[in-house]
């Protein structure tokens, strides 16, 4: 398949995109690619594709005294050069530059999974529950479904009490 911007060389970077329920598809060269701002992430690696989620690192070395772990020493634009935190501490020493990019990938910056029953947050399993409990009430009142919703109600209530 060629370029679908050249006609002339062999596409080599396929662009799959999707903008307002509408479905795109690009067949691009690799230099045609480049050219449109798309880079491969085998050019520079797996660390080099996690460091362009920090954004532009020359920023951050153009302030004169960088932030650093007092643990392991590592700056911010270290973390971003290599993709890798140096220790424990540094998810404590750069938290407020590490959440946006934590939401950005993962969607939220609140831990939704499971919690191991030792973690002693059962309280937290029960506010989820009655959230979860809402959420159903609110689907069974629109499906017209009261008797199940008073169940559903009076459960709600109950753990609420108990609260």
């Amino acid at each position: 398949m060629l370029c679908e911007k050249c006609n002339k060389n062999i596409a080599t970077t396929h662009i799959h995109t999707v903008v307002n329920g509408v479905s795109k598809e690009m067949h691009l060269c690799s230099e045609c690619a480049a050219n449109e701002g798309f880079h491969s992430a085998i050019d520079g690696g797996f660390n080099s594709m996690l460091a362009t989620m920090f954004g532009e690192t020359s920023a951050l070395n153009s302030k004169g005294k960088e932030k650093r772990c007092e643990c392991c020493g590592s700056t911010f634009n270290d973390i971003a050069l290599t993709g890798k935190a140096g220790c424990p501490d540094c998810y404590k020493t750069f938290y407020n530059e590490f959440l946006p990019y934590v939401k950005r990938v993962h969607g939220s910056v609140k831990h939704i999974g499971k919690t191991p029953e030792t973690s002693g947050k059962n309280e937290n399993k029960e506010n989820s529950s009655i959230v979860a409990l809402k959420t159903e009430l609110s689907r069974l009142i629109a499906e017209e479904k009261f008797e199940q919703a008073a169940v559903i109600r009076d459960r709600i209530k109950e753990l609420e009490a108990k609260q």
